[in-house]
């Protein structure tokens, strides 16, 4: 045998068992196998990670707004369409709060794609807020109902349906992690009721640059007593600012509060002429922390603002401490969170 005929028999060999291999092989998996999962696409990050708690390692999870944008004004560049193209579930707040993408998702899903409005299966119309940032008079109610745990409870509740419904074969996980998702948020709810009773009741009011706390403040007995954006998301006029400045001086509110994802000069300088606290560390759709640590979830998220805000008002966050922020599932993070 010529040196040519050894070396076609070595390399022959082994393509044979390449492809007596592929025959022996069972069917490709389903989309909804443990490993592989659906393709889940999400918006703002606090959503992200409720699904990601739910959906744990049995689905494939992209978060397209990026953290630190502003979620009302962000315009999802043209390379999104293709994640929203081949998701299986697409899921977003709803309430006017992400009209491009959702107007981009409509546009391009595949057949079958569900979209997933959490808001709007969470409250009723009779139920929505309206303030400073989101007037009746233009008919788009406050969206953020996430800084409330019970609402985000509820997202939660309704993420967990449609994955089992999508995905039967993984029904009994998802729902396991909604059990355990449920009892944080019941910790979480009644640490949060026991810190705001240790602010004195005169000082349980919260001025903040953008009006995200609405729900919150109505689960809580806490009065929103204003906020600094505009519902055009401008900066206040010179008016507004006057009026924000008597309003403070008038109810001594203790703290103003800015924003992480709002950074706003002219609300420290309001703070500044009322003779208030500024505390600019405030969020409400940025998570704390990068990808990976233990805080940057939901969890962590509405933790560390009530580490801020609580303090910053005159309570006391005794209550929060020992709370288990980290992620209920086990196993790496499958999320993707765009920053």
């Amino acid at each position: 045998m010529t040196m040519r005929c050894r070396l076609l028999g070595v390399l022959v060999m082994p393509l044979l068992m390449v492809v007596v291999g592929c025959a022996q092989r069972p069917a490709p998996a389903s989309p909804t196998a443990p490993g592989l999962g659906l393709q889940v696409v999400t918006t703002v990050s606090p959503i992200t990670s409720i699904v990601e708690n739910i959906g744990g390692v049995r689905i494939h999870l992209e978060g397209i707004v990026p953290e630190g944008t502003n979620s009302h004004t962000f315009e999802p560049a043209p390379s999104v369409a293709g994640a929203l193209a081949k998701a299986d579930l697409i899921i977003v707040n709803g309430l006017f709060l992400e009209e491009p993408t959702l107007a981009m998702a409509q546009a391009n899903k595949k057949p079958g794609a569900v979209i997933l409005s959490l808001g709007d299966g969470t409250i009723s119309k009779d139920q929505w807020a309206f303030d400073f940032s989101f007037p009746e008079s233009e008919g788009h109610p406050n969206p953020h109902l996430w800084p409330d745990p019970l609402l985000g409870l509820k997202y939660a509740e309704l993420v967990e349906a449609e994955l089992s419904r999508l995905d039967p074969a993984n029904a009994n996980y998802y729902q396991e992690n909604l059990g355990k998702f449920r009892q944080r948020i019941e910790a979480l709810d009644a640490g949060i009721r026991a810190a705001v009773q240790t602010i004195p009741p005169g000082r349980r009011k919260l001025l903040t640059y953008h009006d995200s706390w609405a729900y919150f403040a109505r689960r809580y007995g806490m009065e929103v007593i204003g906020a600094a954006q505009p519902s055009d998301f401008s900066e206040p006029s010179a008016k507004e600012v006057a009026g924000l400045i008597d309003q403070i001086r008038q109810q001594q509110v203790p703290a103003v509060f800015g924003s992480e994802v709002f950074p706003s000069t002219v609300l420290e300088t309001i703070a500044k002429e009322a003779g208030a606290r500024y505390v600019d560390e405030l969020r409400d759709d940025d998570l704390p922390g990068a990808p990976g640590d233990t805080l940057h979830s939901y969890l962590g998220l509405m933790l560390q603002n009530m580490e801020i805000m609580i303090p910053a008002l005159g309570g006391t966050v005794d209550s929060l401490s020992g709370f288990d922020a980290s992620p209920v599932f086990s196993g790496a993070s499958p999320a993707i969170y765009l920053q």
